[in-house]
């Protein structure tokens, strides 16, 4: 008798720590509609001419993570501006059905709830209606900020959409490398430099599995499947090393890989207004 207790005593020693990992925090996460692109040539998606001449339909699409009563916006979409408007800029068609602060409102989340903005990097399409949130800590890669404040003269758009940021109005973090957003390891910045100097793709640990979104490590399907590099990337060798860490995180970890502009990736979450836990 006393054998048997002490072996139950014992596997309810190791049952608890493990029942504790499984519950993990409360996170949830939201996808949410940021914009479509009509591609007419796909062409500068590649720097080996795979898609010269070709068409692609995009999607721009962000994402919100609550984490217990705290929130996080990854990406903010292309320009408010384009609301209701048919935009063309080169071989690009823009179009936008709703702001992201009109999505929040529908789950009755307020713009001043939104206590951490993260970029994956500083391109047009990801930070368009930043300035919605002007009141919360910038989560960027460091090389990124770099960048936009080196930049601002040459960029005018960048010196009024980060101004907050860039003038000490509001905090910024600056991240080097990874980041461990909530410090208990549930959602995590990953440095994927390459496509822009600071580059990071976000991996959030919900208790149905990882789900790892690209950023824009990758644009395509077809881009994941042949490690297409971009013509207009920063760093190309970079590029291919971040396209290496990335498939060996997801495999490693067997998460659930969200490409942000692929149609048939974001289609892997909810529609919203549901969630994913």
């Amino acid at each position: 008798m006393k054998i048997a207790a002490a072996l139950t005593l014992l596997g309810a020693m190791f049952a608890a720590p493990a029942a504790l990992a499984q519950a993990g925090p409360d996170v949830e996460l939201w996808r949410l509609d940021c914009g479509d692109f009509q591609v007419s040539d796909f062409a500068e998606f590649s720097d080996t001419h795979r898609y010269d001449g070709k068409p692609y339909a995009l999607v721009d699409s962000c994402y919100l993570i609550r984490h217990g009563s705290d929130y996080l916006l990854w990406d903010t979409g292309i320009s408010g501006d384009v609301l209701g408007k048919k935009v063309v800029d080169g071989a690009f068609t823009l179009t936008l059905k709703a702001r992201v602060v009109s999505q929040l409102a529908q789950i009755g989340v307020k713009p001043t709830q939104i206590a951490r903005v993260g970029i994956s990097h500083y391109h047009d399409d990801h930070t368009g209606q930043l300035g919605d949130f002007a009141h919360a800590t910038l989560l960027i890669g460091a090389g990124d900020f770099a960048a936009i404040k080196a930049g601002s003269a040459s960029r005018p758009n960048w010196a009024t959409l980060f101004k907050p940021w860039i003038d000490g109005t509001a905090k910024v973090d600056a991240v080097a490398g990874d980041k461990d957003v909530f410090g208990d390891g549930s959602v995590e910045m990953l440095g994927m430099p390459g496509h822009t100097p600071g580059h990071h793709s976000l991996l959030v640990r919900l208790r149905s599995g990882p789900v790892l979104l690209s950023g824009d490590q990758f644009h395509a399907t077809e881009s994941f499947a042949h490690d297409q590099v971009p013509t207009f990337n920063t760093d190309r060798a970079d590029t291919l090393a971040s396209i290496d860490r990335f498939k060996q995180i997801a495999t490693n970890l067997k998460a659930k890989v969200v490409i942000q502009h692929e149609p048939a990736d974001v289609a892997k979450l909810p529609a919203f207004p549901k969630s994913i836990r």
